[in-house]
């Protein structure tokens, strides 16, 4: 007798059949990377809001944050003692970290972006040095701590960073084509130089005030408070979303400047308002917590391998990764050495040095 042979049992259809199944499936995988950085993000946070000399109950400080919601009242049980230290300190202070994590990620993925090469960093075009310059000017030649209640170091040093990008920017623009990369290369390693010895000149000048000048260059989240947070929170949405928004034009960019332009895209305006939206970001991170290196190549880096070449993925996984990888810096920096507090950059160069090693082997072996 014949064997009857059974027909395969087709896959389940989706609600539009099998194209609808395998739809929703690429949906899922598209989105699962994103769903994973936010919550190491929020993992992160409340890992911040716990961690320090003072012991905060889980449960009240859930219910704490859950208070501060619109409309929604509960008792968390926390002292007055234990709110404040909540409230006051590290919910400020990890809010900060997020920002300025945040920030320097996504403005190291839009410098990669328009340079097309991933060890270019944030600092690349002289934010940096006209930072450190601005700062160390204020601290070693004025004596007032503020201006109409802003901070006099964070403002300087935001002016010092917009002053030296467009400075490089400008050096640039006259010293060969203004949308050429190598030039604006060139610019910025120039203008980084020439304010560095300006600064290693003031410093000399006046050694009483170096402790409190290589306080703040080695980077520090430690003063940042609501109100810095209220000053640089337009800032830094603005030049996020402007990175963002961009993240498809700089995957045109990646073939070429002329490519581009035959499918459309100014590549020279791009790469401006990129430049501009990525030093905006830099500008207003480095104001708020001085200078901490890598991240601009660590993360974006990171993020790469896991998501693919794509902007648009990089650029906002940059900005959820980053902002978790400076919380858990800054935990290690407010922990290792108790009841001391280390650096910040010294915590993000431990783990960025080694690194950016590895990324230079990579791009070597691709020949980038």
């Amino acid at each position: 007798m014949p064997t009857r042979l059974l027909p395969r049992r087709a896959p389940a259809p989706g609600p539009d059949g099998p194209r609808g199944a395998d739809r929703d499936a690429r949906r899922s995988a598209r989105f699962l990377p994103y769903a994973v950085g936010t919550v190491l993000l929020l993992g992160s946070v409340l890992a911040g809001l716990l961690v320090g000399a003072a012991d905060l109950p889980v449960r009240g400080v859930l219910l704490a944050l859950l208070d501060e919601l619109p409309f929604v009242h509960v008792d968390h049980g926390l002292t007055p003692v234990q709110y404040s230290v909540l409230m006051e300190i590290r919910m400020p202070r990890v809010l900060g970290a997020v920002l300025v994590g945040s920030l320097l990620a996504v403005a190291g993925a839009g410098y990669q972006g328009v340079f097309r090469n991933p060890m270019a960093d944030p600092y690349l075009l002289g934010a940096a040095s006209g930072a450190g310059l601005g700062a160390t000017l204020v601290i070693a030649y004025s004596s007032a701590d503020s201006v109409g209640g802003v901070g006099i170091v964070p403002l300087a040093a935001f002016v010092g960073a917009i002053a030296g990008v467009m400075l490089a920017y400008a050096l640039g623009a006259t010293a060969g084509r203004a949308d050429g990369t190598a030039t604006l290369v060139l610019a910025g390693v120039a203008v980084s130089a020439f304010l560095a010895a300006v600064q290693t000149f003031v410093q000399q000048a006046n050694v009483d005030e170096l402790r409190r000048i290589y306080a703040w260059i080695l980077g520090s989240l430690s003063s940042i408070g609501w109100d810095e947070l209220a000053l640089v929170a337009p800032y830094a949405a603005v030049s996020t979303l402007v990175l963002l928004l961009h993240g498809r034009l700089l995957d045109v960019m990646t073939v070429g400047d002329e490519e581009a332009a035959v499918l459309g895209v100014n590549a020279a305006r791009v790469r401006f308002v990129v430049l501009l939206a990525a030093s905006l970001a830099t500008a207003t991170a480095v104001a708020v917590s001085g200078l901490i290196g890598f991240i601009g190549i660590v993360v974006p880096h990171a993020v790469r391998r896991l998501v693919g070449g794509s902007y648009r993925r990089i650029l906002p996984m940059s900005v959820l990764l980053g902002g978790a990888f400076l919380v858990v810096a800054d935990i290690i920096a407010r922990t290792a050495t108790a009841p001391g507090e280390l650096p910040i950059g010294v915590v993000t160069a431990f783990v960025g040095a080694p690194f950016f090693v590895i990324v230079l082997r990579a791009t070597r072996q691709v020949g980038l």
